[in-house]
């Protein structure tokens, strides 16, 4: 915590002053008390209240008074908070395997509903992209601070065969470019950092990747190498892992399909060949976890594991705070003036009612 006017932190004399006032005013009843002829009389119109008892608005005042001394400082705090000049890129994996039902309804629908909800939370800070991929990647929103054109195009995602990580790190990369004169586009050469940057460590540009994938790169760029060009940006590439290893239909009605599908929903059936994000019996490709945590590793990110909707719903959640490079300094001393005057006014108002004459 820092403070604006920190001269103004004497006003904390006030403390000792009114407690040698308080001292002093104590020792001048005492004298007066003896000039009284009846004790008695003195007893009966005291409040019956115990001595703790009436040393709570002494205790409350003085709390409230420090409390306004040190608003009156103007502290500050520092806080991070999502930078409003930065670009973050979510991209998506609709490649075919996301028809799986192993998370409800299928996975597809709920990375729909979550994004949505990592999207609203960024609400009013960085402007925010939306890249899908599957057999090729591109750009569905470019970066924007309308929060409802994106959370309107999460919402009408379609499937198709292949699943291209490297080119949907490409891709973030060039939209990030188009925003940020910081970054260069991916055509023009960068060197690499000599070492893998720390992800608790300086040095990052404002903007990042957030990729969601459920499967293994089947085709396009190699996905180290977009890691690498990630890093020689100082872009962190935030990645996750999303669905299980149990086997499960795959179902999607004909408007998460692509013309590639022909429409009308599927299940469990084999797509041929290496593409969709399938491997040769049919099944869904398991998730390359060593790819995903190099990538992350490489450009100073970090790699989450979700294996249903909850556990996508707390990595996202966890990632704004990852995601917030950007340092503000936060005015506390409205806080403070409130809560010290509440104070004051509490100890005032039951200093009266400790103090009133009880009548018999």
């Amino acid at each position: 915590m820092t403070f604006t006017w920190p001269w103004a932190l004497l006003a904390l004399l006030l403390l000792p002053a009114i407690l040698l006032l308080a001292w002093w005013l104590r020792r001048r009843r005492k004298r007066a008390a003896v000039q009284v002829a009846s004790i008695a009389l003195v007893r009966a119109a005291l409040p019956q209240r115990g001595g703790w008892v009436r040393r709570i608005p002494a205790l409350l005042l003085l709390t409230g008074v420090g409390v306004l001394a040190v608003g009156a400082a103007r502290p500050q705090a520092s806080v991070h908070v999502p930078s409003r000049s930065s670009t973050i890129m979510l991209a998506l994996d609709v490649s075919g395997s996301m028809c799986s039902t192993d998370v409800e309804p299928n996975r597809i629908t709920a990375a729909e509903k979550q994004a949505t909800s990592f999207v609203e939370s960024l609400r009013g800070g960085p402007k925010v992209g939306l890249v899908t991929f599957a057999g090729t990647a591109g750009a569905l929103v470019p970066p924007t601070d309308d929060t409802d054109e994106l959370t309107k195009a999460l919402t009408g995602l379609t499937t198709s065969r292949g699943t291209a990580i490297g080119q949907a790190i490409i891709t973030s990369l060039d939209e990030i470019s188009k925003v940020d004169p910081s970054v260069p586009p991916t055509g023009v050469n960068v060197a690499p950092p000599p070492s893998p940057p720390s992800p608790n460590g300086g040095g990052f540009a404002p903007d990042a990747i957030v990729l969601l994938t459920d499967g293994a790169n089947t085709q396009g760029a190699d996905p180290q190498l977009a890691a690498r060009l990630a890093a020689g940006r100082h872009v962190r590439v935030f990645t996750i892992g999303f669905g299980t290893t149990s086997p499960a239909p795959l179902v999607c009605p004909g408007d998460q399909l692509n013309d590639g599908f022909g429409g009308g929903g599927f299940g469990g059936g084999a797509f041929g060949g290496p593409g969709g994000g399938f491997d040769g019996r049919g099944g869904p490709l398991q998730i390359d976890e060593d790819a995903l945590q190099q990538i992350a590793k490489a450009t100073g990110g970090t790699y989450h594991r979700a294996e249903s909707a909850n556990e996508l719903k707390s990595a996202l959640s966890s990632l704004p705070s990852k995601l917030s490079l950007v340092k503000e300094q936060v005015d506390l001393a409205s806080w403070f003036a409130a809560g010290g005057g509440l104070l004051v006014a509490v100890a005032v108002g039951l200093s009266l009612w400790l103090g009133r004459v009880r009548r018999s």
